[in-house]
């Protein structure tokens, strides 16, 4: 049997998640309220992070379309079993989108998914940034130093659970603590007067944004439901209401109804100040009609989720905040099989999502929000170049999208690997060996919103390994 005690610690702490409630020591929570009233009314932040569950296939997502490059993807990438899963050229009817980046690389041009137009668009603008063959590593890593197993790699590398968790927190699976998104929330906490809406995910229960000490905050939808009856009458008799009130949030000698009377009034208060917030961004639209590839008119789950984090970035100033980290994410990239049909569809929500969400951020409550948020993709790793028949299988490295107007955007940062097999990058099959890590991906993002050098290291264990710790696409 389970210590009493243990047990007892450990029910306290899920009902303080699902509170929403810090684990910060009252002192810190003052110094938090101190710091955040000396800064500056207009000095907000925030980072958004967008996970694509499953794994996105990057090849089908940025394009290398020089005459080499494209020879090799139809080669790989058209099938005739099942179903090709190659894309039409440039200029083809619903063929690929040419993009110009900013800086050349040599002999090559670049495309995207046709789904990705409003991507695209975005990209010409200068707001979206393409940061190329990201993915887990430990150390810098060479193809030969893969194969020989002379180099620290991350532990079970293509397992979908395990690269969630390493993606997300740094950090193997089975010696998890916090999230890398939750470590620089918990840094920056002491800019907000009320650090439990620091993080926040509208996504579940977040790796991501799982702090040291400070616990996220989860919402579901566009709210985060009351306590049910606390504020109507029972069967029809008002002072039920209050009863109940008084049982559930009354003070108590027994240390265990003590704490969770603490942390029913800390829920019920938080509710209370989140509505309000979300209350001061109603303002913010809803999102335009989401018309799939096949021309249906369906709900875009990512595009909800996102305008949730605009009405909670509208109503800041409610929530006592100026950094902030949000968690978002979209299904079903595990695209296995009937990947052409099932990738078009993703990846037009997610153009559709994040156009929405830079458009609303223009004018938020009528203010540019641009300039103060940044968003970001990430995803459990890329996919295998190969076709499988229909589809393709798990990988490592992938292509990633930075948007924001703090974004050096219109251009792809780190070098596009070879189309094909065989090549120095390539570790079987296709899968891409990454040329830039998460922890550098993530400690680029940091500095921007403000953590330290030392922070950084920090936050990020493996910076140390690499010479460039900062990719350069933000200002």
């Amino acid at each position: 049997m389970k210590n009493p005690s243990q047990s007892r610690r450990n029910f306290l702490g899920n009902l303080l998640a699902v509170a929403g409630t810090g684990a910060l020591p009252f002192s810190l929570n003052l110094a938090a309220m101190g710091t955040a009233a000396a800064q500056n009314a207009g000095d907000y932040k925030a980072i958004v992070c967008v996970f694509l569950n499953g794994g996105n296939d990057g090849f089908n997502t940025l394009l290398p379309t020089d005459s080499a490059s494209w020879s090799e993807y139809l080669r790989l990438r058209t099938t005739t079993e099942v179903g090709s899963i190659a894309l039409p050229s440039v200029g083809a009817a619903g063929g690929v989108l040419p993009i110009s980046p900013l800086t050349a690389q040599a002999g090559r041009s670049f495309a995207l998914h046709p789904s990705l137009a409003p991507l695209k668009t975005l990209f010409g603008a200068g707001r979206a940034a393409i940061v190329a063959n990201v993915g887990t590593l430990v150390q810098p890593t060479t193809k030969a130093q893969y194969l020989a197993g002379t180099a620290r790699l991350p532990p079970k590398l293509f397992s979908h659970n395990d690269q969630q968790a390493v993606w997300q927190s740094l950090q193997p699976e089975n010696s998890i603590a916090s999230g890398w998104g939750g470590r620089m929330g918990e840094l920056m906490a002491a800019s907000n007067s009320n650090a439990t809406f620091t993080c926040i995910s509208n996504a579940g229960n977040a790796l991501f944004l799982s702090g040291r000490k400070l616990r996220q905050f989860q919402i579901s939808g566009t709210s985060m439901p009351p306590i049910n009856s606390l504020n109507t009458a029972i069967f029809g008799a008002q002072l039920s209401s209050t009863d109940l009130g008084a049982i559930i949030s009354g003070d108590h000698a027994d240390p265990f109804q003590k704490e969770m009377a603490a942390t029913v009034r800390s829920a019920v208060s938080n509710q209370a100040m989140l509505a309000a917030a979300i209350g001061a961004g109603g303002s913010v639209p809803n999102p335009p009609p989401y018309v799939n590839p096949n021309g249906t008119v369906v709900a875009n789950p990512l595009a909800v989720q996102l305008q949730t984090v605009a009405r909670l970035i509208a109503g800041r100033s409610t929530l006592g905040a100026r950094r902030q980290v949000f968690f978002v994410s979209l299904n079903g990239f595990d695209t296995h099989d009937f990947q052409r049909v099932k990738h078009a569809d993703l990846l037009a929500k997610l153009a559709h999502a994040m156009a929405y969400f830079d458009s609303t951020m223009a004018s938020l409550s009528g203010t540019d929000m641009r300039k103060q948020v940044t968003l970001f993709t990430a995803s459990d790793f890329g996919r295998t170049f190969s076709s499988n028949g229909d589809g393709t299988d798990h990988g490592w490295g992938s292509h990633h999208f930075v948007m924001g107007g703090a974004v050096k955007g219109g251009d792809i940062y780190g070098t596009v690997p070879p189309s094909g097999l065989g090549h120095a990058w390539d570790v079987g099959s296709g899968s891409l060996l990454p040329t830039s890590s998460v922890d550098q991906y993530g400690a680029t993002l940091a500095s921007w919103f403000g953590l330290s050098a030392t922070q950084i290291a920090d936050v990020f264990p493996n910076i140390v390994n690499f010479s460039n710790r900062n990719l350069g696409f933000m200002t």
